[in-house]
Order: structure tokens, then C-alpha cells, then sequence
């Protein structure tokens, strides 16, 4: 999912971005801009198919994320005779989904919106979005990841399809594990951290280890994400709320994290856990604050530890590494569907499938082919940072196991000292599971984030934490049963 992200200016970019995390909004703080790109009388240099139909029209495209833009402008490069109207509109507090629901069944409806990963399923689950079933045969010529194709399908109805698969990893500072741990080598580090109990024992030796104060993490609301993924039930289940026991697992875990001081306290998607990446982080005194690890999926690795390893005074590039850690998990990722009784349903239909579903598109956008030279072939009024960067991770098994080898050698394999992270993260992604996701789980998490941040501050109890975030899942859902708070010790 987000775009681009510099230390100061990321701030702004990604909270509105991970509120989930998969998109990639860019900052904004007007009213939503309509931006229209001009048609052009012949494809770029850089295209290699012939235009499958000669599709014309006007085509309204919703999105979060400034990367459904570069999809619209290469969409115009495959149809020269379409023309899309692109708005995008930020994701803080809620005013993207606001705006899309308000819009729909009036004259200023979209056409195609964008979809996060925190509320997709509540879209799929609602009549706001038109039944793409018929595209699913080609999900399977793609081999699209099984859990890509499941979040957005719902009661055998599929509505939404992504570009993104985005299975997680844990990404390790090389030289904090040859001082604290006396080998950098990814094999190793992995049965170090390989279950929760190793990786609070590795925990310790980083706490112990080096001259500078040396954390483990960010922040251990990183961890949030892989103890959801590794849950035997979702959120929801026949109108019932189920805290399931890796929610209280997870809640311990933070805790004990807290209290041993092997996480930062940085605030997620804040300068200061952004400045961890870049070896500038510092405490209130000036002393220097080291951070061994992040907990990241696909896109954070070109979209936010890259750009982030560099400040004016360092660059950590070259000394990272990815391996699984201690659960696998996923994290995010944009889905794209139709409106239902969009005029243009016909064209609508097209793009969502140019978007995901076609092997050349889906091949360019990992492998670095839209670069602001190409878009603007295309679009001469392309902004100048419009660009897709190498890297990110797509939905088809049948793209990823024929580009996986170009990632040997490349740019992105040095940054991480050698290692192809496509190879690894194609070999992660079948087993993602995209069963445990329910509409309702924007707002039971999100409800749960002030009753955490009080608890492991010491401000409240564990108890009056969860009675908390019950009280608070009950105002947003009133009809949910829920359940009895946890007993606590």
C-alpha cells in the first residue's frame, strides 16, 4: 500500500495510510481534486501489447492511494480513447469511505473505487459494490493467491480483486546481530526468534548488548498484526464478538515487551519510529536509540523501510536482512471493485481487471516499468514523483515465479545484503490466510488502540483495559453479543 515516503513528510502519509495499512495515500488536506489525464493517439514506447478492444468512455476512479493513479494513466496507454477522471481522497478519519458511501447512487458516483484492507470486507459484505464473478476463470489462468481472491469474495459473490498479496516478515539490523547475537546469517537469526519464548530470550541479549540503548523494536504494536493472523477464529461469528486467546496472548506479550524495555515506545508511523530505520532516533537526553527489528509485509519494504534508511547523516542500507520470525502473517493490501449501478459498468469492469488481473500489467508494476518517464509518455501532466518503484509484491503466482529470478543482483537484493526478498515472499504468500477477515474489524481494533495505550502506560489496569474496549465495541456495534471481560490476575 502509500507512496514515497520521506521522515518528515511520512507522517502524514502513512497514519492515514495504515488506519491500514495496505494503500499508499499521499498527503491531503483539501477537498478531493479531480485530475484528469489527457488522451493520448498512441501507447508509450514502453508497451508491448496492441490494445485488446477498442474501448472508449469516461471513467470515474476513486482511490486513497496515488498508486490506483499510475493504474489509471497505464490503463490510458492500453486505451488511448478512454479517459479517466481520478480522484483521490485521504483516509483520515474515516472521510475517504464517507465520501464514497455519500456519493453512491447520485450523479457524482465513481465508477471504480479503491478498497484498504481494513475495510474492504465491509464492503464486499454490503450491496455498495457490483458482482464481478465472471472475472474469477482468470484468477485462475493468474494463480492469484487463494486469500487475495477469499477478501473479496463473500457468500460465493466476488466483488473486489487486488494487485497486492502482502505476507509479512521480520526485517533485522546485520551488524546489532553480529555484536548482540554473534551471527548475522538469516538461518541462524531465524531459529533465534523462532517462537515467542526464543524471541523474548533474543530480546534480552539485544537489551544487554551493545554501547548505545539497543531495542528490539519499534514498537510492539508491530506484533499486533501477527498474533491477529495466527487466531482460530475472526472478529465475528454469528453476531458475536470472540476474543479469541492470541488477542490476550498479544496483549501480554505487549506488556511484557513494555516493561523489559525491548521495544522503543516509538508510536508507529511516527518521525521517531521512522528515525529507528535510520539510526537518528534518540531519547529525550540526545542518547542514541537503536532499533534491531521491524515486523513488515511486502509493501513495507520498498514503500517504508527503504526510503526511511536514509536521513542526511546515515544510510543503513546493505545492513538488513528478512526472514519469517516467530508467526507468519499478512498486513494490508488494496483491493479495487465497481459500484454497484455505475453507467459505465462494462468499462468499469475492464479496469478492475487491467488492474489485477493482467499478467502484463501485474508484471510491470513489480518489476519497476512505470517509471515517471513512461507515465508521462502517456500523461504529459504526470506529476514529477508519480512512479512505481521496484519491488512490490503482486497477487499472481504465475507473474511471481517469472520475475523472482530478476530480483537476483538487483538493487533491492543489496539493500538487504544479497537475499531476493520476491523468493521469500513467494514462498510465504500461498499460506496467507484471508478467512479471518470480517467487515467489522476496522472498528473492533481501532477500539481497542486507547485502552492498550493506557494499560501498557501503566495508567490502567488490565481489567478496566478490557472493559474499556468492550464499552467501546458496544457504542459502535449494538446489536454485537459480546462477551464477559477476561478474568485478569
Amino acid at each position: 500500500m502509500f507512496r514515497k515516503f520521506h521522515i518528515f513528510s511520512s507522517i502524514i502519509l502513512v497514519v492515514a495510510f495504515l488506519l491500514a495499512a495496505c494503500g499508499s495515500p499521499a498527503p491531503a488536506t483539501e477537498a478531493p481534486v479531480a485530475t484528469e489525464a489527457p488522451a493520448v493517439t498512441e501507447a508509450p514506447v514502453a508497451a508491448t501489447e496492441a490494445p485488446i478492444a477498442e474501448l472508449e468512455g469516461t471513467l470515474n476512479v476513486w482511490s486513497f492511494t496515488n498508486e490506483i493513479r499510475t493504474m489509471a494513466i497505464a490503463f490510458q496507454g492500453r486505451h488511448p480513447k478512454v479517459k479517466v477522471v481520478y480522484t483521490m481522497i485521504p483516509m483520515t478519519n474515516g472521510e475517504y469511505q464517507t465520501k464514497v458511501k455519500a456519493a453512491s447512487g447520485t450523479a457524482d458516483s465513481p465508477d471504480v473505487v479503491a478498497l484498504e484492507a481494513a475495510f474492504v470486507k465491509e464492503w464486499v459484505e454490503s450491496d455498495l459494490l457490483a458482482d464481478l464473478s465472471d472475472l474469477v476463470p482468470l484468477t485462475k489462468e493468474l494463480k492469484t493467491f487463494p486469500s487475495v481472491v477469499e477478501v473479496g469474495t463473500y457468500e460465493g459473490v466476488t466483488k473486489a480483486y487486488s494487485y497486492q498479496a502482502t505476507p509479512g516478515a521480520f526485517f533485522y539490523r546485520r551488524s546489532i546481530a553480529k555484536e548482540c547475537l554473534g551471527t548475522d546469517d538469516p538461518e541462524q537469526v531465524q531459529a533465534m526468534v523462532s517462537d515467542l519464548d526464543k524471541f523474548v530470550e533474543t530480546a534480552a541479549k539485544i537489551k544487554e548488548c551493545g554501547t548505545s540503548d539497543y531495542y528490539t523494536v519499534g514498537t510492539s504494536g508491530e506484533l499486533f498484526n501477527p498474533f491477529l493472523a495466527n487466531r482460530e477464529q475472526p472478529w465475528v461469528v454469528d453476531d458475536t464478538l470472540v476474543l479469541d486467546p492470541m488477542v490476550e496472548e498479544y496483549v501480554k506479550f505487549a506488556k511484557l515487551m513494555r516493561d523489559n524495555g525491548y521495544e522503543s515506545q516509538a508510536t508507529q508511523w511516527s518521525e521517531g519510529w521512522f528515525a529507528g530505520m535510520n539510526d537518528t532516533l534518540v531519547d529525550a537526553n540526545g542518547t542514541s536509540k537503536k532499533v534491531f527489528s521491524y515486523f513488515l509485509p511486502t509493501w513495507g519494504l520498498p514503500y517504508v523501510l527503504i526510503p526511511n534508511s536514509k536521513s542526511d547523516t546515515t544510510d543503513t542500507g546493505g545492513d538488513w536482512a528478512m526472514i519469517n520470525g516467530p508467526m507468519a502473517y499478512q498486513w494490508g493490501g488494496t483491493w479495487v471493485g465497481a459500484l454497484e449501478g455505475s453507467p459505465n459498468s462494462e468499462l468499469a469492469k475492464e479496469f478492475v481487471k487491467f488492474v489485477a488481473l493482467d499478467e502484463e500489467n501485474l508484471t510491470n508494476w513489480a518489476t519497476g516499468v512505470y517509471t515517471n518517464e513512461y507515465l508521462k509518455a502517456i500523461d504529459p501532466s504526470t506529476p514529477d514523483d508519480q512512479q512505481q518503484a521496484l519491488g512490490d509484491f503482486v497477487s499472481s503466482q504465475v507473474v511471481v515465479e517469472k520475475i523472482t529470478n530478476t530480483f537476483d543482483g538487483s538493487d533491492l537484493a543489496k539493500w538487504l545484503g544479497g537475499q531476493n526478498s520476491y523468493a521469500a515472499f513467494g514462498q510465504a504468500a500461498p499460506n496467507v490466510n484471508g478467512a479471518l477477515m470480517t467487515g467489522s474489524d476496522d472498528a473492533i481494533q481501532r477500539a481497542l488502540n486507547d485502552p492498550l495505550a493506557s494499560y501498557l502506560n501503566g495508567d490502567i489496569t488490565e481489567a478496566e483495559m478490557w472493559v474499556q474496549w468492550l464499552d467501546a465495541v458496544r457504542n459502535e456495534f449494538p446489536d454485537l453479543i459480546l462477551p464477559e471481560p477476561p478474568v485478569t490476575q
